[in-house]
Formats: C-alpha cells, structure tokens, sequence
C-alpha cells in the first residue's frame, strides 16, 4: 500500500481524515477501547494519593513560604558557628582523623581562624557574627541549624540536592511540590515565584523547574532590572489579545479532546491565563513606588551600589507576593565578580563574604521585621540556606574551600521556634556530632509546616510514586513551635 500523501490524506500533524469506512475504524482503533479503560486507571492511579488524602493532611501552621537562597555557600564558622578552637589552632597544620567530608583535606593544610567576631544578641543570646550586624537585631526570631550535611561538595550537584531533594537533577523543585500541592491564593497569579538578579546558580534553571510534574507549577521568573517579566506589556490592543487568547484557548482544547484528555496541554492552556492575568498584576505588584519612605528605607532599597539596591528591591518585592497570595517566593544572591557562585569563596574570603553581606544582610533582616511588623511571620516559613558550607581549614591564608559533612542555615517564622539553635558540629567545626539533619528533612519539616505529609504528597511518574523527599526524610520536630 502507497504512503505516498493524497489530498484526503496530507499526513499533516494533527490532521485526521474527516471520513473513515467501518473497516478502516476498526483497523486504526482496534485498541482504543482498551486505551479508554487503562486511560481512566492511570488517571486513577496517577491521583489516588492525592485524592483519597486530601491536602493539607495535617493542620498547616504557615501558609507562605520564602526561600532566601545564598548560592555558594556561607562559612558556618564566619557566621552562625563559632568555634573557639579555631583561634588556639590557627595556622597550624591540619591533622584530622575524623570525617573526610571537606574539599581537598591534607596535611599540608592550616586551620584558619574566623576574621569575623562573634557574639550573643537578644534575650536568647543567640551567637551570630559581626558579618551579618542586622541579623544580629533579630535572633530572637531565628532557628539556626548547624548540622545540615549534604552529599557532594560539588555546586551543581548540591544545589539540584537542595532545590530538588536529588543531586542529578530531572526533578521538579520544592517550589514546584509546593505550588502542586496546594496551588496559590490567588488564582491570577502562578503558585511558584523566582526573584532572580540576574545570576542563574550551578545546576542551571532545573533548580526551579516542575520537571514531570505540569508546567504550571514551574517558577515564574521576575529579575530585578529592567522590565520584570519578558513581554508583560501587550503589544496589542485588549480586545485582539482577548482574541488571539480564544483562539489559542479554542484550538488547544480541540487538540486536547482528540487526543482523549492531555495534561501538558492543559497545563499549557492554564499558563496562556496565567500570563494573561500576569500582564495586570505582575506591573502592579513589582512597582514599590506606593511604599512608605520609612519601608523604603528599612529595605535599603535606595542605596547606591546596584547589586544592594537591586537585591533589595527584590525582597520588598517578596513580601508584596506572599502578601497577594503567592505560595512559594525564592530569592537568588546576585553574582558581583568573576566567581563560580556568589560565596564560594577559595580565596578573598574577607573581601568577598563581607562584599554578599553588605548586600543581604540588611533586606533579609528588613524582610523578617515587615513581615512581623505585618502580622505576616507567623503564616511564613522563612528559609535561609546555602547549598554548603566551608572548610574550617585552608590551603593558604584567605579562603575556605567546599564543605558538606556539618554546615549550618537558619529558619524563621512560619510555626519554627525563634531564637535557639539546633544540632552541633565538633569543635573544629568539622563534622555534625549532635542531631545531624539532611535536605530530606529540611524538605520535610518544610511540608510539614504547610500541612503536608512529604510521604503523602505525590506524582506517578516512570511506573512509580514520585515525591519530594523520594524514600527519606523526617520532620525536625524539635524546632517546631
């Protein structure tokens, strides 16, 4: 029989013929009807968790959460770590017998002291360094976690870890859980928002991406210079965009119907709305103009270097998400001089983490105080987190190197108890000795905060049961208030 194409059968993509003999039905769709029956199963299986356990599954404490990413890494013993030992041992050579879990570890290797102080600030007496001054003023809100370990002291594998809950990435990120999970508050705007300045991290967009689960759970980028969002002002008039929406809404669902119910194409339809609705809000909710002076100031949003003014932009921007309904809002670290990341510091470690102090330091304090100030806090779960931390030891005299068997991050609000510390690594700042924890259980007491069980909230996908903490994690539920 030809294949060769014929005016009744132009073998077009998505064109089917508009006539077909009985025997021709039965020759093409002899398998349909069991497609029809295993399509209706799989949709069945593909939501059975989700459906026979409606979310949230257990009584949410927070409803928000914002994820303040500090890509590279900062020295836990720079910030929220003190170790005195450092001082005794400084410069001395590195004699270690316990875990191996730094970069580079050898004998010809120095302890390196701390170029920071440190000190205890607030009623809890919480030690935090004099790199992060403004931190200081709000340690009474701050749980610190100091025995995070990960599982590559490489960037990229540790940041997907971080972001996805998997080091080799081709999984959607905890933004994307969450937006799937529980959706947004606001219907015009997506669940998942990435504040980006301009600097995409090792591991490259699929540290914010939704992967196999539908794309409209993917973060929906808003950078801190120019226009917010590429295309947010229509070139058409309203009433031809309405059109060309229709029309894509109308020729969409025709293709969906034929092909008996796609969720990708669904997916596809809900984000045409999203940016629809986006092209409204989006310009209203990134324009700070209408803030007071004084929150303006709190921000630091008018300072002169760029890189502060703009990274402080972006967190006043956050507040105003959570505050319109957004679910998940992450921040980046802007990326000031030739590096693999903001804090990966090997060397001009002083210069260098003072420099993405002076940056972050003031916004994420602002940040914390708006939302209290607000009421905000107590329904947002605030995370603080780099993808390592950094070797209490160095090859030279100015840098530490990568470091993931003890490092510290910090939550807040969101139902997290302020002001106290959890977990401790060894003297040396080496190693997690005292109630280590892993991305797993972040993820999971994370969920837990929103109302989820982790182990409850999943996606079929690849014949199995996926989720975000895959077959580990455990809710920290010592740090919860």
């Amino acid at each position: 029989m030809s294949n060769k194409p014929t005016s009744r059968n132009p073998l077009c993509p998505g064109f089917s013929d508009p006539v077909m003999a009985r025997r021709d039905f039965l020759k093409y769709t002899n398998l349909g009807f069991g497609m029809m029956a295993f399509n209706g199963l799989s949709n069945q299986w593909a939501t059975a968790d989700t459906v026979t356990s409606p979310l949230p599954h257990i009584a949410p404490k927070a409803k928000h959460v914002i994820f303040l990413f500090m890509d590279g890494g900062v020295s836990h013993v720079d910030s929220f770590d003190p170790k005195p030992a450092l001082d005794k041992w400084h410069g001395k050579n590195v004699e270690w017998a316990g875990d191996k879990g730094s970069q580079s570890i050898s004998a010809s290797r120095v302890w390196l002291k701390s170029p920071w102080n440190f000190k205890q600030h607030g009623e809890s007496g919480l030690w935090v360094s004099d790199l992060f001054p403004h931190m200081s003023t709000i340690a009474d809100d701050l749980c610190v976690v100091r025995s995070v370990v990960g599982e590559t002291p490489l960037h990229g594998a540790q940041n997907l870890l971080l972001h996805t809950g998997r080091s080799i990435g081709a999984a959607p990120s905890i933004g994307a859980w969450v937006s799937y999970g529980l959706g947004t508050d606001n219907e015009q705007l997506p669940g998942y928002v990435l504040l980006n300045n301009d600097w995409v991290p090792n591991g490259g967009f699929q540290n914010f991406a939704s992967s196999y689960l539908p794309a409209t759970h993917e973060a929906a980028m808003v950078r801190a210079q120019g226009d917010p969002v590429d295309n947010i002002r229509p070139s058409d008039s309203p009433e031809l965009q309405r059109a060309k929406l229709k029309f894509l809404e109308e020729q969409d669902s025709a293709t969906a119907r034929s092909r008996g119910g796609s969720d990708t194409i669904e997916a596809a339809i809900r984000n045409y709305e999203t940016a629809a609705h986006m092209q409204t809000m989006v310009p209203d909710l990134c324009d700070i103009t209408g803030e007071s002076k004084a929150t303006l100031d709190l921000y630091g949003v008018n300072r002169s270097d760029d890189y502060d003014r703009f990274y402080s932009l972006q967190c006043l921007r956050a507040r105003r998400m959570i505050e319109a309904g957004v679910r998940f809002v992450e921040i980046t670290c802007p990326l000031t001089h030739n590096n693999n990341a903001p804090w990966d510091q090997h060397g001009a470690l002083k210069l260098r983490h003072a420099e993405n102090a002076r940056i972050t330091d003031q916004p994420v304090t602002a940040l914390i105080k708006d939302l209290k100030a607000r009421g905000l806090l107590d329904e947002t779960l605030v995370l603080w987190a780099g993808e390592m931390g950094r070797t209490p030891h160095s090859g030279g005299d100015d840098g530490r190197d990568h470091h993931i068997s003890g490092y510290t991050i910090w939550m807040a609000g969101g139902g997290i108890k302020g002001g106290i510390t959890y977990g401790e690594t060894d003297e040396m700042g080496m190693s997690a000795i005292e109630n280590p924890v892993d991305i797993h259980d972040i993820h999971a007491t994370v969920l837990h905060q929103l109302g989820v069980d982790h182990e409850k909230l999943t996606y079929r996908f690849g014949g199995r049961d996926m989720r975000l903490t895959d077959v580990h994690g455990r809710v920290i539920s010592d740090i919860l208030a």
